[in-house]
């Protein structure tokens, strides 16, 4: 039996945008086995424009959201999967949107968007409609991603956040969230209960659950690589033991690890492993400057 067709591209958006954007993703799959996808918690926040049906979430990571079907979906900062129904085509884009920059490229704050899944819509009304309207009519991966340089580009309103609040942004990314959030706090010269208040003012979720996300994450791509064992991922990520680590993939990814494994990890692509380093050779439209 035969596996899944995939058309899929990734690059980089126009320079401006680089701030903001961290890169776009094309997709067009059919033969996926029928089912439902878990969407992971990411350091990103995520939007997804459906060219073919809509994408029919079943179960929000907030229980206060009842389930929906989104045309162009904005996923914010999570604590817990989206799971999606998968009926073997998909066939969209993936833009993702650094949480610093959802200001920007979106119009709201990240914190407006966190813990919540949205129809972009709801965000930008009718000129999401007509941004969906024109990606259908383009028939090449760049010619997408030019549009999408197009729409974000007319609208772009950059903010320029606390830098207090980047620095321990990049801190908590390049150490993939081994920093304690009392040595950040420390370090800035703030209480940690006033440094996480501004923090999640302006990121939407705390400095503790970005930590455990970007842990998360990394544990996601040492698994992906399939060179060490659990309890060596466990280990190499700063879980306690590879229970922990286990606790963990079942709150933030509703399942064990080894079940993420059999489920899921055949039919990921390389660039939904989030924080993941992408070489200019494997990017569609590149800008150099964004490198």
């Amino acid at each position: 039996m035969s596996g899944p067709i995939t058309d899929t591209a990734v690059g980089l958006p126009t320079p401006a945008l680089c701030p903001f954007i961290t890169q776009y993703a094309g997709f067009r799959v059919s033969g996926l086995p029928s089912g439902v996808h878990f969407g992971l918690p990411s350091s990103g926040v995520d939007l997804i424009v459906s060219l073919g049906r809509p994408i029919e979430v079943v179960k929000m990571p907030n229980p206060m959201q009842t389930p929906s079907a989104l045309t162009a979906l904005v996923s914010g900062l999570q604590d817990g999967p989206a799971i999606v129904r998968q009926d073997g085509n998909a066939f969209g884009l993936h833009v993702f949107i650094k949480p610093l920059g959802v200001r920007a490229i979106l119009g709201v704050a990240s914190a407006e968007v966190a813990s919540l899944v949205l129809n972009l819509s709801d965000i930008w009304g009718k000129r999401a409609e007509g941004l969906v309207e024109t990606l259908l009519g383009a028939d090449t991966w760049p010619r997408r991603f030019a549009i999408l340089d197009r729409a974000f580009a007319s609208k772009l309103t950059p903010a320029n956040p606390r830098p207090e609040i980047s620095w321990s942004w990049e801190r908590l990314a390049k150490s993939h969230g081994s920093v304690p959030v009392q040595q950040l706090a420390d370090e800035i010269g703030y209480s940690r209960r006033h440094f996480s208040e501004r923090f999640r003012n302006a990121i939407g979720v705390t400095p503790k659950l970005a930590a455990r996300v970007f842990r998360f994450e990394r544990a996601c791509r040492l698994i992906a690589d399939r060179q060490l064992s659990l309890a060596q991922v466990g280990i190499a990520c700063g879980y306690y033991d590879q229970a922990h680590l286990t606790r963990e993939w079942h709150a933030l990814a509703g399942c064990s690890p080894k079940a993420w494994m059999t489920r899921e990890l055949p039919f990921l692509q390389d660039y939904e492993l989030g924080g993941s380093d992408n070489g200019s050779d494997d990017l569609e439209s590149v800008h150099p400057t964004c490198l």
